[in-house]
């Protein structure tokens, strides 16, 4: 089982209002269990002759801590560290999973560019997930210091997309 199968796995287990799922297959076990607003927390347990699979929760999931555990340890994260100097801003990581994009429209100007002022509540981008454009906005004031992620570009769940510099 691929990380595509246990995503679609996981996407189908949303769309029936499952709340845990449990499955074994050869040497690998998977167990799935949904909290109460919608959070999934995955979790893959694989014996010592396998390798761990890493899984992201749906589109449809709110935001929640990356519930994803390789059994064994000594694997890395999926999201690598920010680097030191990055340590002073706040990340804006994508709840959902989609494709990103950084104007209302084709053609139009971004909703925010690197060095500008944002303001809580102001929207930074979009993320286009089931045909539907959800709106990315700024959960804290300050400046737009980087971008992690390019206009068009899938992202997944919990996935840095901006660094906010507070002031």
């Amino acid at each position: 089982m691929n990380q595509k199968d246990i995503k679609e796995l996981i996407d189908l287990l949303v769309e029936k209002d499952i709340a845990e799922f449990e499955m074994e297959r050869g040497d690998m076990k998977l167990h799935i269990k949904r909290g109460g607003a919608q959070q999934l927390t995955p979790a893959v347990h694989v014996a010592a002759a396998g390798a761990p699979i890493q899984t992201a929760p749906p589109a449809a999931a709110t935001p929640a801590q990356p519930a994803a555990q390789p059994a064994g340890g000594g694997e890395a994260a999926a999201t690598p560290p920010a680097p030191a100097a990055d340590a002073d801003l706040h990340v804006v990581k994508s709840p959902i999973v989609g494709t990103f994009y950084e104007a209302p429209s084709p053609g139009a100007p971004p909703f925010i560019k690197i060095g500008e002022s944002v303001q809580e509540g102001q929207v930074l981008c979009i993320i286009e997930a089931m045909k539907l454009m959800n709106e990315i906005e700024a959960e804290v004031s300050g400046v737009l210091a980087k971008a992690f992620v390019s206009n068009g570009t899938p992202v997944e769940y919990g996935m840095p997309l901006f660094g906010i510099r507070k002031q």
